[in-house]
Formats: structure tokens, C-alpha cells, sequence
């Protein structure tokens, strides 16, 4: 059995266009590294179709888990969920779900993420807000089912 492999895709304007710097994407590679995972990252823009074929991509390379940073806000550019509804096969709220919660009471604006998770062929995809902050948030809340998930999604001997 070969290592667990993500892509992180960053949905940024900016940084697509080189108007600002990447952060959210290489934290997101650092927690998921730090999981077990072989990473990379890639940056579209905001958009349904850029992410979409971004998604598309991901899961042609192989990627067991793909990560999104940015795009599930409130802007007119924030489509990032509209993507992922496209892609995926089947939902897995529960990701996304815990995200959101785990913001109760000390981020009033963590509910305004959109972010939905779900399963397209043997890929899990998770939609992450922007900010740094958010990405390693969120990821501390699911990090620890991802291997789990994936393992499930790839038929392989779980270490649940």
C-alpha cells in the first residue's frame, strides 16, 4: 500500500494572480503532512468552473483527499460550494458540519462558511474557509477522522 495522497487547492483571485501570497494553502499541506499525508498544493481562481476542474484534476492524479481553502464565504466570488456540489457523488456532513459548530461561541463568523464535504469516486473533498486560521481550526476539528475516511473510501485495513 502506497502513502495517503491530498492536494490542497487554494481558491484565491489574488493569489492566482500573484497579488498576494498563498498562506492557507502550505498551512493546510503542514497539518496534513503532519497526519501522514503526501501533499501538494495547487491555486485557482475564484470561480465554479476553475474549481471544478481543479476537483476534477485532483482526483485524476490520484488524490485520496483533497482540501479547498477559500471561496465559502458570502462574495459574489465565493462559489467554491457550488463546485464541490458539482463533483461530488455522495455528501459527507458531517465534516462540514463540525467545522461550523466548533466556531460556536468564539467565532461569530465561522457561521457564515458554506463549506460542504463529500465523496466523489475514492476521494474525499472538504471545503476549508481562507484565513489561516480557519484552515488550521478546522483542520485540528476533523484531522483526526481523515485518515479513518480515507482508509474507508480506499477499502484498506482501518486503524479504527
Amino acid at each position: 500500500m502506497g502513502a495517503l495522497r491530498a492536494r490542497v487547492v487554494t481558491v484565491s483571485d489574488r493569489v492566482s494572480r500573484g497579488e498576494a501570497e498563498d498562506r492557507s494553502g502550505p498551512t493546510a499541506m503542514a497539518a496534513l503532512t503532519d497526519l501522514g499525508f503526501v501533499v501538494e498544493v495547487v491555486v485557482v481562481p475564484d470561480g465554479v468552473e476553475s474549481v471544478e476542474a481543479a476537483l476534477y484534476e485532483a482526483v485524476a492524479a490520484g488524490a485520496s483527499l483533497v482540501v479547498t481553502t477559500g471561496g465559502t464565504g458570502m462574495t459574489r466570488r465565493d462559489l467554491t460550494p457550488e463546485a464541490t456540489r458539482r463533483v461530488i457523488e455522495r455528501e459527507a456532513p458531517g465534516l462540514a458540519e463540525a467545522i461550523r459548530s466548533s466556531t460556536f461561541g468564539s467565532n461569530p463568523h465561522g457561521m457564515l462558511s458554506r463549506g460542504v464535504s463529500g465523496v466523489v469516486a475514492e476521494t474525499l473533498i472538504i471545503n476549508l474557509p481562507g484565513s489561516v486560521a480557519g484552515v488550521a481550526e478546522s483542520l485540528t476539528v476533523v484531522g483526526p477522522a481523515l485518515i479513518h475516511a480515507v482508509e474507508l473510501l480506499l477499502e484498506r485495513p482501518s486503524r479504527h
